[in-house]
């Protein structure tokens, strides 16, 4: 039974709390995901769940500043074997299955609508974060559930980047050794640029654990990217997350080998043309932005950047 099993101050200090929520083990042991909340500065009915990406998990702080500066109660899910819910026994950031994150998701929005009493609540998600919570909320659709009244998808990862024959008989290949050997590390050539580009102690402005986060990603397995692939796949046949939807994205994507003025200029990480290739399948009311010069996390972009999207959220929020 997946239940709350610690409640404290969180790693980023008052007003952070964090709520560490016990889940059902699995095949590496018990497993846990944390939930962090900060109050708007008066009660309210609304709240807003962030989702983070893979090799990511919660420390934008300015990000939870601009909701709860509208009143919006800010909650931030780390999930399993991510950020703060690593455990020393287990595989970071790997999962068998993408709806294995159904469990934390259900339970983060119980304690958020049923515990804490809000009516109206919005999913902010980031690149896999996006896929992952679109999945949900269209398996919970077709139970009857409506998890969300709206989603703000910050670069959502709706397709992998590269040649087409890595996406058809790549993705077949990955499938079949995802099920054979699926802790098997898939070979790929990774920098340290996008990292390079975004912390305070190099050429960036943000402060975050490089444990929880580190400069040169975290291997990629074969049983989790062939995960991924299968939630590419439903995504692409048409996904309906009964709410409406924001997508927001840079305008241009690279992949820089060596430092440049485009490591904080555009996403080099996913391919924003496949974004806004797919985001129409995310369900019947979709909005699309490109925003220019913006960074991967778009509201990690430089300041001019990041409030033209904390513009674009304010207008979409109030709409």
């Amino acid at each position: 039974m997946d239940v709350v099993t610690e409640h404290g101050t969180d790693i980023l200090g008052e007003p952070y709390a964090a709520e560490t929520l016990g889940l059902s083990s699995d095949d590496e042991g018990p497993v846990v995901a944390t939930l962090v909340s900060r109050p708007a500065a008066s009660p309210t009915s609304r709240a807003v769940l962030y989702v983070h990406g893979f090799c990511d998990y919660f420390f934008q702080s300015h990000l939870a500043e601009f909701f709860v500066e509208r009143d919006i109660d800010f909650y931030a899910l780390d999930l399993r074997k991510y950020g703060r819910s690593i455990r020393p026994w287990q595989t970071p950031n790997f999962c068998r299955d993408l709806s294995e994150y159904y469990g934390e998701l259900n339970v983060a929005m119980s304690l958020i609508r049923e515990r804490d009493e809000h009516r109206h609540v919005i999913v902010n998600a980031h690149s896999t974060g996006g896929l992952v919570t679109a999945l949900w909320a269209d398996h919970e659709r077709r139970t009857g559930a409506q998890v969300a009244d709206g989603f703000i998808m910050n670069s959502p990862w709706l397709d992998l980047a590269g040649s087409l024959a890595l996406r058809t008989v790549g993705t077949r290949a990955i499938g079949q050794l995802g099920r054979m050997r699926p802790y098997a590390v898939i070979p790929r050539t990774v920098t340290d640029l996008y990292v390079e580009g975004i912390h305070g102690d190099r050429r960036g402005e943000w402060e975050f654990d490089e444990t929880f986060k580190p400069a040169t990603s975290f291997p990629v397995r074969a049983g989790w990217l062939a995960a991924i692939r299968r939630g590419h796949a439903r995504l692409h046949a048409g996904l309906d997350v009964a709410a409406p939807v924001l997508v927001l994205h840079s305008s241009r994507s690279s992949l820089p080998k060596e430092w440049n003025d485009d490591v904080q200029r555009t996403d080099t990480v996913l391919d924003v043309r496949q974004i806004a290739r797919w985001a129409p399948r995310l369900g019947q009311q979709v909005e699309t932005v490109a925003i220019e010069e913006a960074m991967h996390d778009v509201v990690l972009s430089s300041r001019p950047v990041r409030e033209q999207v904390f513009a674009r959220m304010a207008a979409w929020l109030d709409a």
